[in-house]
């Protein structure tokens, strides 16, 4: 996992082979940290919003909303800007009806830091959404009890008693969201806003430079490593427990009239930004496509196979950690530093172990390239795979482990005989959150790919950048297609300690 962290460095001090501008990568830096800032408070607001008013409040269509709010986690966030930009530029269908119906325009450009941050926020709120929520959910009823005794109620309850309990939860959210944003290639290339990534792939492929690159990725490096170490510390001496009869589902508020038509709305318009709107202007483009069906089902072939083989990869190396790591915590702490790291930066730091072994070999086959582009997947995704992996190991009572070995069962027969069937729904959450993250990945898969290997992420980008935004929007919907039902079911697991107890 530490091989590409390694090979950034490594390559960062070798010679330059090309001259970028101070100017361009003051300009990439400044733009990259307005841009995480932006959706970092964006997000939070509305995804802690969102996640307070499903979790404590009954209103029309809550129950549909718990889990439609996740949906976006589903579609890309190159796809979203696709649709966007087609809507809202200068051009657009959106602002000509506009000018001729009122004789006004929107003081709003898409095709800026702020359009990115709009496009960027609308595709990663459901990571504070789900946080919140699953936070909320956990809160002892006794502590919101307390307040409304006390005479705490509503926001005033939310802001003095569960927001302090869930920050930990909120802060989390957020460093995913920010992380997601630094590692974000397609969306912010599309809206033609220069980041750090788009720096890092630009000094590869435009200026043939992977030192260049390696050195725009150390900033991106450092921030990653920053995010990651706050989203730990935001988590240690913050846990707030009590025994499980306490637990107990949280006492919903009914709603009704206009503050249920306004929870209402604003869970819609949510969902709306974040994928009714994008996905919807795409498929009604699609009647101007001409699709190359060939060219389409074999880049679905691809990504379904890689993203299958990432995810198996990725489970299988994450639950050796989680089973080893309790012997060295350690192991597990350095292979969470991937997560943070964006996929551009993993692509950079491989090629340099890879050209040692393209010189011993008989040069880059397709096979080399993909197995080093499945490294790429499995050292960045790592820590989403470990996460759910060690929350189900740590629910299997130690007492059964205990009596296997006792029985003269070793680790590794205790481990497949006994702890791993009891864990098997973990491991299937950390499979489906790798299989969705890997058919949207782009940058690592732009840089590491075998020639004529198309996924459809890859395809997609393509035709937006030639302007075929009708035939873009076919892979982009595809993914869509492929990706919800894994959402849907991620989003269906997220329960209270008390609905555990009740089964």
């Amino acid at each position: 996992m530490l091989a590409p962290l390694a090979g950034v460095v490594l390559a960062a001090l070798g010679e330059s082979g090309a001259d970028i501008p101070t100017r361009d990568l003051v300009r990439y830096a400044t733009t990259t940290a307005v841009l995480a800032g932006l959706v970092g408070l964006v997000t939070g607001v509305i995804g802690a919003a969102a996640a307070w008013l499903v979790v404590m409040h009954r209103f029309p269509g809550r129950d549909l909303f718990a889990w439609g709010l996740a949906l976006p986690l589903a579609m890309p966030a190159f796809a979203v800007a696709y649709g966007y930009a087609d809507l809202l530029d200068v051009a657009g269908p959106l602002r000509v009806g506009l000018r001729e119906w009122t004789g006004y325009d929107l003081p709003f450009e898409i095709r800026t830091t702020g359009g990115a941050a709009f496009v960027l926020s609308a595709a990663f709120y459901p990571y504070v959404y789900l946080a919140m929520r699953a936070a909320l959910l956990n809160l002892p009823g006794s502590a919101l009890d307390a307040a409304t005794m006390l005479g705490r109620r509503g926001l005033c309850a939310f802001f003095t008693v569960a927001l302090p309990l869930t920050r930990p939860a909120l802060g989390a959210g957020v460093a995913l969201a920010v992380m997601e944003t630094l590692a974000d290639y397609g969306a912010v290339r599309f809206l033609s806003v220069q980041t750090l990534t788009t720096g890092v792939v630009r000094a590869w492929s435009v200026y043939g430079s992977t030192v260049d690159a390696a050195r725009l990725a150390l900033p991106l490096l450092a921030a990653a490593a920053l995010l990651l170490w706050v989203e730990r510390a935001g988590r240690t001496g913050r846990i707030h427990e009590s025994g499980k009869s306490s637990w107990r589902s949280q006492q919903a508020t009914a709603l009704r009239g206009l503050p249920a038509a306004a929870a209402c709305g604003f869970c819609l318009l949510l969902i709306t930004a974040g994928l009714l709107a994008p996905a919807g202007w795409l498929v009604a483009q699609l009647p101007l496509a001409d699709p190359d069906w060939t060219r389409l089902w074999r880049a679905a072939g691809n990504t379904v196979g890689l993203s299958a083989a990432g995810a198996v990869v990725t489970v299988g190396l994450a639950t050796l950690l989680a089973l080893g790591g309790r012997t060295l915590p350690m192991a597990t702490r350095l292979a969470s530093l991937g997560y943070a790291t964006p996929g551009a930066v993993m692509a950079i730091g491989l090629l340099a172990p890879a050209s040692l072994v393209w010189a011993l070999s008989a040069g880059p086959g397709a096979g080399l390239a993909l197995g080093l582009l499945i490294l790429a997947y499995a050292s960045r995704l790592m820590a989403a795979a470990l996460e759910p992996i060690d929350a189900g190991l740590a629910r299997v009572n130690p007492a059964l482990p205990q009596a296997a070995r006792n029985l003269g069962r070793g680790e590794a027969g205790t481990a497949l005989s006994v702890s791993l069937p009891l864990a098997r729904g973990s491991l299937l959450t950390a499979g489906l959150i790798v299989l969705v993250d890997i058919m949207k990945e782009l940058p690592a898969t732009l840089i590491l790919r075998p020639f004529n290997f198309d996924t459809l992420a890859v395809l997609s980008s393509n035709y937006a950048l030639d302007e075929r935004l009708g035939q873009a929007g076919l892979p982009s919907l595809m993914i869509l297609a492929l990706s919800a039902p894994a959402v849907v079911w991620l989003t269906l697991r997220i329960e209270s300690p008390a609905q555990e107890l009740s089964r």
